[in-house]
C-alpha cells in the first residue's frame, strides 16, 4: 500500500533549524521525484522544494530558497527536509508529495516564534 508518513514538526525559534522527514512505502523515493510544500490558512499550498528522481536535480521556488536542503535515504526511503533560519513567516503545515503517484502525506506543523 502507497502511503508517506511524516515526523518532524514542531516549535523551533527565530533563527533556529528544523528537520521534516517523509517515510515512504508502495515505491522507492530514490526512483521517482519527490517534492515538499507548505499551506497556512491564508494561502494556496505552495512548492518549496522538489528534487528529481535522479537525486541529480533539486529546486527550490519561492521565498524559502538558500534555506533549504530537500535528500534522500535510500535504504529507509524516507525524504527529508532540511530547514534553516527560520523565520515566522515560515509557520505553515508541511507536506511531502508524490507527484508519480499524486499522494500526500498528512502533513506536520512547524511554528516559528521569536
Amino acid at each position: 500500500q502507497l502511503q508517506l508518513v511524516q515526523s518532524g514538526g514542531g516549535l523551533v525559534q527565530f533563527g533556529g533549524s528544523l528537520t521534516l522527514s517523509c517515510a515512504a512505502s508502495g515505491f522507492s523515493v530514490t526512483t521517482y521525484p519527490m517534492s515538499w510544500y507548505r499551506q497556512t490558512p491564508w494561502k494556496e499550498r505552495e512548492l518549496v522544494a522538489f528534487i528529481s528522481g535522479s537525486g541529480d536535480r533539486t529546486n527550490f521556488p519561492g521565498s524559502m530558497k538558500g534555506r533549504l536542503t530537500i535528500s534522500r535515504d535510500g535504504a529507509k526511503n524516507t525524504v527529508y527536509l532540511q530547514m534553516a533560519s527560520l523565520k515566522p513567516e515560515d509557520t505553515a503545515v508541511y507536506y511531502c508529495y508524490t507527484p508519480t503517484y499524486g499522494r500526500w502525506g498528512e502533513g506536520t506543523q512547524v511554528t516559528i516564534y521569536s
